[in-house]
């Protein structure tokens, strides 16, 4: 589907004008802390040169201004299953949250988080599920973003999210192909999407935006649903990183115990970022 082709899909939903002016790449806008973490840069979406202001991680994903969530190095997802699959979870992250806040009543908010990864990562991603003989699916995410104003039930948006769910899985069976296991590089994209969530809880005590907690919700979400449709997998492979990831999805329950967020964010966000590292360090073994 064209760019202008979706475009008039977003005008039709009334946002059109913010994916434009790139308001959509970051679906939250929390306050910058005083001392943002080093390794939070400008939004590549807003016209920044990704070369100049992006840091990318062994993995090739890049953090991302703004809400600090992170971008993915395009030219990274070509040959890296982890970046390619990271890509899809970032969406997935998303509609999990949107799913989980509409049941509470949080109906702009989930309309804005169907639609966000579209312009977060899948357009950028275009020519890389192309190269991999990946039809498009990004009418799913606006036509659910567009149910969700129109008031469809509970049920039905549950229907759609699970339609996007199996089209991102379909779209990871084409990733490129690694030396690395199945189960390794599924390891590494829960431990990316932990240390998102953890990234944005240590963003949400800064700021009382509530998309900047949702967005960590979805984070988590995401993680615990690729560590638990393949724990005996990545256990059997690497029990010390499978132990690391169920000890950080621990604290992450905590920290988010719900798509709504908690009058008091009271949970260690230093713990939570020491927990990510753990992760990654047991993966690097």
């Amino acid at each position: 589907m064209a760019f202008d082709t979706k475009l008039k899909q977003w005008t039709s939903l009334g946002l059109g004008t913010v994916l434009m002016t790139g308001a959509l790449a970051g679906c939250s806008e929390p306050a910058t802390p005083a001392d943002p973490p080093a390794a939070e840069v400008s939004d590549s979406h807003a016209g920044a040169d990704p070369a100049a202001d992006t840091a990318p991680d062994a993995a090739g994903l890049a953090t991302e201004g703004g809400e600090g969530e992170g971008g993915v190095t395009i030219e990274a997802a070509y040959t890296d299953p982890v970046v390619y699959k990271s890509a899809l979870a970032i969406a997935a992250a998303h509609v999990l949250a949107a799913r989980d806040a509409y049941a509470e009543g949080k109906t702009e908010a989930a309309a804005e988080m169907y639609a966000h990864p579209v312009s977060e990562v899948l357009f950028d991603m275009e020519p890389v599920f192309a190269a991999q003989g990946v039809a498009d699916f990004t009418n799913l995410f606006s036509d659910t973003s567009a149910a969700v104003f129109a008031g469809e039930s509970q049920d039905e948006i549950n229907e759609r999210t699970d339609e996007i769910l199996a089209a991102l899985n379909k779209a990871a069976e084409s990733a490129p192909e690694t030396d690395l296991s199945d189960a390794m590089v599924i390891a590494s994209v829960a431990s990316d999407q932990i240390d998102r969530a953890a990234d944005m809880y240590l963003l949400s005590l800064d700021s009382d935006f509530y998309e900047t907690y949702l967005d960590g919700y979805g984070f988590y979400k995401a993680a615990e649903l690729t560590f638990s449709n393949n724990e005996p997998a990545i256990e059997a492979e690497n029990a010390a990183a499978a132990d690391a990831i169920r000890a950080a999805l621990t604290l992450l329950a905590d920290a988010y115990p719900s798509p709504l967020r908690p009058e008091t964010l009271d949970s260690d966000a230093s713990a939570l970022a020491v927990a990510a590292s753990e992760i990654q360090l047991e993966l690097s073994q």
